[in-house]
Order: C-alpha cells, then sequence, then structure tokens
C-alpha cells in the first residue's frame, strides 16, 4: 500500500511517519498492493486531527479523529477505519469481489443491519450553490441534493463538522 502522509500547519517528524505506516501495514493484509492511503494531519491551538482516507478497488474509507496529540489521534482513527471494514465485511467481500482473511473473535463487532425506515422522493431542481445551502438551511438538513443551474448535473451540499460547507459533485 502506497501510504503519503501530509501536514497541515505543522512540520511531521520522521518518527511520526513511521509510526504510520507501521500502523498502516494491518491494512495491508486487507488491500491489494495498489491501494492508497492519505494520511492528513492538522493542528489547531491544543488539538490535533488525524485523517485517513484509504483508496482501494474503487472505494473510499475514510474515519478523521482529534485529540491533544496526535499520536493519540492516529491510534483511534486507526481503531475506528478497522472497526469500519470489519464491520462490513461481508458487504464489502461482496461489492469488492475479495475475500478478506479471518480475523481473530476480539476484533469482530456484529454487522450492522441496513434498515432502511423512509424512502423519500422530491423534484430536482436546477439552483446555484447558494441557494442550495439556503433550502438546506430553511429544511433544517445536514446535506441537500441539487441540480447545479451552470453544468445541469446532481450535486450534494453539506454541513461540515467545522461549521463550513462542502460540495459533492461527480466525476
Amino acid at each position: 500500500m502506497n501510504i503519503e502522509v501530509i501536514g497541515r500547519k505543522v512540520n511531521l517528524k520522521d518518527s511520526f511517519k513511521e509510526r504510520v505506516d507501521k500502523k498502516l501495514a494491518k491494512f495491508s493484509r486487507l488491500f491489494h498492493e495498489d491501494a492508497s492511503a492519505t494520511v492528513t494531519v492538522t493542528v489547531e491551538k491544543d488539538r490535533q486531527t488525524v485523517e485517513v482516507m484509504i483508496r482501494a478497488d474503487g472505494m473510499l474509507f475514510r474515519a478523521e479523529r482529534t485529540a491533544k496529540a496526535m499520536e493519540e489521534a492516529l491510534d483511534l482513527v486507526v481503531d475506528v477505519l478497522f472497526n469500519q471494514i470489519v464491520r462490513n465485511k461481508d458487504r464489502l467481500e461482496r461489492k469488492m469481489k475479495v475475500s478478506f482473511p479471518e480475523f481473530n473473535e476480539e476484533e469482530i463487532l456484529p454487522a450492522e443491519e441496513i434498515d432502511i425506515v423512509r424512502r423519500k422522493s422530491f423534484s430536482v431542481k436546477p439552483m446555484s450553490v447558494e441557494e442550495a445551502i439556503l433550502q438546506m438551511n430553511m429544511l433544517g438538513h445536514q446535506f441537500f441534493l441539487y441540480r447545479d443551474a451552470v453544468n445541469n448535473e446532481i450535486n450534494l451540499v453539506y454541513v461540515r463538522r467545522d461549521g463550513k460547507y462542502g460540495v459533492i459533485v461527480p466525476e
């Protein structure tokens, strides 16, 4: 697995990069060699955030955790990401058509049942990003699906944890 470590507002020491390589080594048995991981460390005041994103077989796996020390945040985020993958092992095997190795009993968390309790349909009207954000805020939602007025593509606007907004645009 190719691993890229990025530091935002911080210069990362080689010892931390080695720790990242060691921690992410447990994922190498789950993915092919062409998988890539990006680890982004952001330092803000007294908190440090570590985000890990793994791209493998057309799938994205992502987790983010914040702690007082980046090493602690790295430990937390690796555990969360590993648990996400193990918990969804059966679905991933069907989707990716690969088999994951067997895990120890203590590593396996119960698989979450997908229970769709409601389906909703609505017309997707052409609008600007600003209009979509306004509509999302008026509805009190965390995300909003809309058709972009400029390129006529379906986009999604959402509220990030930091209170800012993000837009997802299809490729």
